[in-house]
């Protein structure tokens, strides 16, 4: 058996194969044979040391496979059944706390880059009947991010107008889910060749950042002025202010990523007069991807991916991501 580990202070040369022992559940634990993981940012930010972790972390929070030992008193899988991770082991229901989104696989404990993981029961829920082990290792942090944006901490209505950003994990996932609530969605990329795929995927707006820079007065005049409900909102500091610009009255923009900067100025006075709200997102505890795991197997959705690689080489899965060319999500089979 092999996993992959990480030596601190972290990198990608940094990135080593080594041996593990599989290690039998104890009570309220399950023993899983790993398929499949996919990349998100935060695997990325732990593996180049942006986010600090013990050394010879075994990194990866998203993992599906397939039960193959069960512990004393887990009455929730049998040996067989094919399961998927939950982001958050701690955060069953209800709001979050510092409490219940910590135990994060691959970051707090070892994650899913293994050929085999025992964990409590409580990190696992099902798998969706329709789906491959990559594309269902998707869902588990893009696309429950998306989801709570969408289902969550919105209240939208068909028809309602929903802005994804670039061509990521997220905002796929957010197009088509916005699509399968029968949501218009306007999608923004650098990419003609991306905003193309991103039309074929249910996007009637499409808008060039790179050609428009003051892009939200674009979104406004392509929706009559109105604006859009939703903003999935994964730049951060460099994109913000065309969010708050683009949004309609009382509206939201779901504060999802940081990928221009942590931190930046906010059109305060547009934000307020607009009533609209900014409202920061961590993925999603384990009832809502319970409801997404519904509605994916109700609307047999299939996740969008660009890529597969081998466990072996996940520093250039990495490197793919790090070049930012790819659109959906890149995935590593075990």
């Amino acid at each position: 058996m092999q996993a992959i580990r990480l030596s601190a202070p972290g990198g990608l040369d940094k990135l080593a194969p080594a041996p593990i022992e599989p290690a039998a559940p104890g009570p309220g634990e399950v023993q899983v044979e790993v398929k499949a993981s996919s990349l998100n940012f935060h695997d990325y930010a732990v593996v180049v040391g942006l986010i600090a972790t013990e050394d010879g972390r075994i990194p990866m929070s998203d993992g599906a496979g397939i039960v193959t030992a069960v512990g004393e008193g887990v009455s929730e899988f049998a040996v067989g059944d094919r399961v998927l991770s939950h982001f958050f082991p701690h955060w069953q229901d209800g709001p979050p706390s510092a409490l219940r989104l910590g135990g994060v696989p691959g970051d707090n404990v070892d994650g899913f880059a293994a050929n085999t993981v025992t964990m409590p029961v409580s990190a696992f829920s099902r798998m969706p009947h329709h789906l491959d082990f990559a594309e269902a290792a998707t869902l588990t942090c893009a696309g429950l991010t998306a989801w709570r944006a969408l289902a969550v901490e919105t209240h939208l209505n068909p028809g309602d107008w929903v802005l994804v950003q670039g061509s990521g994990g997220v905002s796929v996932f957010a197009l088509q889910f916005a699509r399968m609530m029968g949501c218009r969605v306007v999608a923004t990329s650098s990419s003609e060749a991306k905003l193309a795929r991103l039309g074929e995927l249910g996007a009637e707006v499409l808008i060039n950042y790179r050609e428009h820079q003051n892009w939200g007065d674009r979104v406004l005049a392509a929706t009559g002025g109105r604006g859009v409900d939703l903003v999935v909102e994964v730049g951060g500091s460099g994109t913000v202010a065309q969010s708050v610009r683009a949004a309609a009255f009382d509206s939201c923009i779901s504060m999802i990523g940081v990928l221009t900067g942590i931190s930046g100025e906010v059109p305060t006075a547009e934000l307020f007069q607009k009533n609209a709200r900014i409202h920061g997102i961590t993925v999603g505890n384990q009832r809502h991807q319970a409801d997404m795991l519904d509605a994916v197997e109700a609307s047999r959705l299939h996740p969008v991916i660009d890529s597969r690689y081998p466990l072996l080489e996940l520093a250039e899965a990495f490197r793919h991501q790090e070049s930012q060319q790819h659109f959906g999500k890149i995935c590593v089979e075990v």
